[in-house]
């Protein structure tokens, strides 16, 4: 295989997770008794540009298909990190009535909503059309297809050029980097911004985040690899927010190389921090199985335990991070007989590979679980919250990444 951004031949293994179907293939009932497709699931390292990448097997096509379940309008965490990021960028830019942004993977408008509020004229660009319909509903104006430089060309001729061009949790969904890339320096204003959010590499590392791995994912995303990508396009990063969301992520800003926008020192300060920690050294990237590894035999010796004990131990957040890990750990509905989630489009499916039942939280409450197994983490605090309940018959909550707790 080659490096996806610039076709170095890679050698070196991160991560191998063995088999699992893609994350967000939740099944229907009448899906239980037909063949399911796996993939293998493994990440390797690029010496050169240092990109950390899934080795491919699917296409894109497969894994973001038009019922797609996610929605990020689910989680209020999300709403609010949206909304206080639509305060601070238009501030920030001096964005008004006369702007234009666009926001790639707009989902389900969780964001230009806020946006759209404020009068300043925005596109939203959505492939999944699950996701796409519900943010049309909010009387957001979305283009229904993936994006790249042919896309961005479309729109650049019709409507004009962006001010802000802002990308959540997105690049890393993305197989062909160097066309996403290219397409944001095509749409992106002589002295416009670009706005890419994405978990960072460091973190995953750091804190075994190895459930933060998926078929969805193609790259694994740090500043210097992202500012090295865009430098062969004509971008350049020019500063850095670092963020507590997805367990820790980056939001960096980009401009183009001869825009008027200075680096800061905190782009400095990231990119240091990246060095010191190792992220352009192999050695680095070395060890991180052993650690998956021993999450996973603690998972899977406190399920049994509590098995043996006849205590139920269900689950809470039907999301990709979750059937990564219970996928890899082997954990079927013998051990978890069922998750619960807030999202309706996922309630009455079943896990990929694992097949547990998704159920609505109110179900979760009603079978009185001794523990709820929290597998989105990062969102933990507000499920905490939602399911305080549980405290009434003594249940407590537990997480397993990136080490067991019980609490």
């Amino acid at each position: 295989m080659k490096c996806r951004h610039c076709q170095t031949e890679l050698h070196d293994t991160f991560i191998d997770l063995g088999f699992s179907p893609p994350s967000n293939a939740y099944l229907r009932q009448e899906d239980l008794t037909r063949p399911e497709t796996y993939y293998p699931l493994r990440v390797m390292v690029c010496r050169s540009c240092w990109l950390v990448q899934t080795q491919d097997y699917a296409h894109y096509d497969q894994l973001f298909e038009s019922d797609y379940a996610y929605f990020s309008s689910t989680s209020t965490t999300w709403l609010k990190h949206a909304a206080d990021y639509v305060d601070m960028i238009v501030a920030r830019l001096k964005l008004d009535q006369g702007s234009k942004v666009v926001e790639i993977a707009a989902n389900d408008g969780y964001l230009l909503q806020y946006v759209q509020q404020r009068g300043i004229p925005c596109l939203g660009i959505e492939p999944t059309t699950s996701t796409a319909d519900a943010a049309r509903a909010k009387g957001i104006p979305i283009v229904e297809a993936f994006f790249g430089v042919k896309l961005a060309q479309e729109i650049a001729a019709r409507d004009g050029k962006a001010d802000l061009i802002a990308a959540n949790n997105v690049l890393a969904h993305v197989p062909d980097i160097n066309d996403f890339l290219g397409g944001m320096a095509v749409l992106l204003a002589d002295e416009g911004t670009i706005t890419i959010e994405f978990p960072h590499v460091l973190n995953l590392i750091e804190q075994s985040q190895f459930d933060t791995i998926y078929h969805e994912h193609f790259s694994y995303l740090a500043l210097g690899s992202v500012d090295r990508m865009m430098r062969t396009l004509g971008l350049r990063v020019y500063d850095v927010d670092q963020l507590s969301t997805h367990g820790g992520s980056l939001r960096i800003y980009a401009c183009h190389q001869h825009a008027g926008h200075q680096p800061t020192q905190a782009l400095e300060r990231v990119r240091q921090q990246e060095l010191q920690f190792g992220l352009e050294t192999i050695a680095t990237y070395q060890g991180f199985q052993a650690r998956a590894e021993a999450i996973k035999l603690d998972l899977l010796q406190f399920l049994l335990e509590q098995k043996r004990l006849g205590k139920k131990v269900m689950a809470y957040g039907a999301a990709a991070k979750g059937n990564t890990l219970l996928n890899y750990s082997g954990v079927h509905a013998d051990l978890l007989p069922l998750v619960a989630d807030a999202a309706a489009s996922k309630q009455g499916k079943y896990m990929p590979g694992s097949h547990v039942p998704i159920v609505s939280p109110a179900a979760l409450l009603e079978a009185k679980p001794e523990y709820v197994l929290i597998l989105p983490w990062n969102l933990k605090a507000e499920v905490e919250t939602q399911l305080a309940a549980i405290r009434q018959w003594g249940g407590r909550f537990v997480i397993a990444v990136p080490r067991l707790q019980v609490w």
